[in-house]
């Protein structure tokens, strides 16, 4: 018996041993679990929602080509870019516009090719400021014509005619009103030989057409704009020309001229070609722009080109071969990684 009893105290103990050898391996299982969790928490949970971003579009007076334009971009963003509200801004167009977003208060604007390189570079209308470089370039757009528009009353036949005349040369803070005092001066004129220089947006010049308040405007943008058509409705105007050798000067000194031809009946009244000088309408954004809103902005507006054909006619214009034809600064990231990917050079 008692050996019996002695017998099964020694297998007790020998069991107790061995549980009591294997417990340090128990607390593994545990230790393996905080280990891989981390790992994978990251990769399992969601992207967080796109954050909502406005996008304001600086384009130009309501009565010039920029502000459809602008209209139609801003439709376009809304409808296809998740998270962005996009809104279309009336403003003293390009010069303003440049300042506009280098000053982080436009997120895209439309500007002259021409007035982006004048302050990229500190010249002409931003010499004596510091250069402009925190704005890159997102696409090229349309020609812009120097239209010289004068009432049919005031017998204004060429630009030398202006002289002792009432004209209004633009916006303050436009492209056109830098168009116009260069066009002068190939005539051998400035302000101070007109008998007036209002500076005017397109609606302002349109009504003091219409009134007779002034004799001629200088106006740079698509043709036709619709500030110049208004005007046809109720008075007739001369579309003055520009001769060919006073362009080609032009273009020696500022090489995004360009000679064109307004075509016969661009507007009431108007029987025969007219030729003129252009630039290039183009859009900029800030140079810390989301990379990825870039490439969005510029992929839908490609995509959906249609909408701005259906706004205006200038959306004929806009053409991604043509994207970078004449881009005078620097592009965004955002832009040039769609332009790779559909192999624009």
């Amino acid at each position: 018996m008692n050996k019996k009893i002695l017998s099964l105290m020694m297998v007790l103990v020998l069991t107790m041993t061995m549980l009591i050898g294997c417990a340090p391996k128990a607390p593994e299982a545990p230790a393996e679990t905080p280990a891989e969790t981390p790992a994978e928490t990251p990769a399992e949970t969601p992207a967080p929602p796109v954050e909502n971003v406005f996008v304001s579009i600086a384009t130009g007076g309501t009565g010039g080509t920029y502000y459809p334009l602008g209209g139609a971009m801003a439709k376009i963003f809304n409808e296809n870019i998740p998270g962005v509200t996009a809104n279309a801004q009336s403003t003293g167009a390009s010069v303003e516009n440049v300042n506009l977003v280098s000053q982080g208060e436009a997120e895209v604007a439309f500007a002259q090719n021409d007035v982006t390189y004048y302050a990229w570079t500190g010249t002409e209308s931003f010499d004596g400021k510091d250069k402009i470089t925190n704005i890159r370039g997102m696409a090229m757009l349309y020609p812009e014509v120097t239209q010289v528009i004068a009432t049919a009353e005031s017998g204004i036949k060429n630009i030398a005619d202006l002289a002792g005349k009432k004209v209004a040369v633009g916006a303050p803070g436009s492209g056109t009103e830098v168009n116009a005092r260069q066009m002068l001066a190939e005539y051998g004129l400035d302000y101070t030989d007109l008998a007036k220089a209002d500076y005017l947006s397109f609606n302002e010049a349109a009504d003091q057409l219409k009134n007779k308040q002034i004799d001629a405007a200088f106006v740079t943008g698509a043709v036709p704009t619709s500030a110049v058509t208004e005007v046809t409705q109720t008075a007739d105007i001369v579309v003055v020309a520009i001769d060919s050798d006073k362009i080609a000067a032009l273009n020696a000194k500022y090489p995004f001229y360009a000679e064109v031809v307004i075509p016969a009946d661009s507007y009431k009244g108007q029987t025969e070609d007219v030729v003129a000088a252009a630039v290039m309408a183009m859009l900029i954004v800030p140079e810390d722009l989301s990379e990825d809103l870039v490439y969005n902005m510029t992929k839908s507006m490609y995509e959906q080109r249609q909408v701005i054909i259906d706004t205006h006619a200038r959306g004929n214009d806009i053409k991604l071969e043509t994207a970078l034809v004449g881009m005078p600064i620097d592009v965004h990231p955002g832009a040039q990684k769609y332009y790779d990917e559909m192999g624009i050079k």
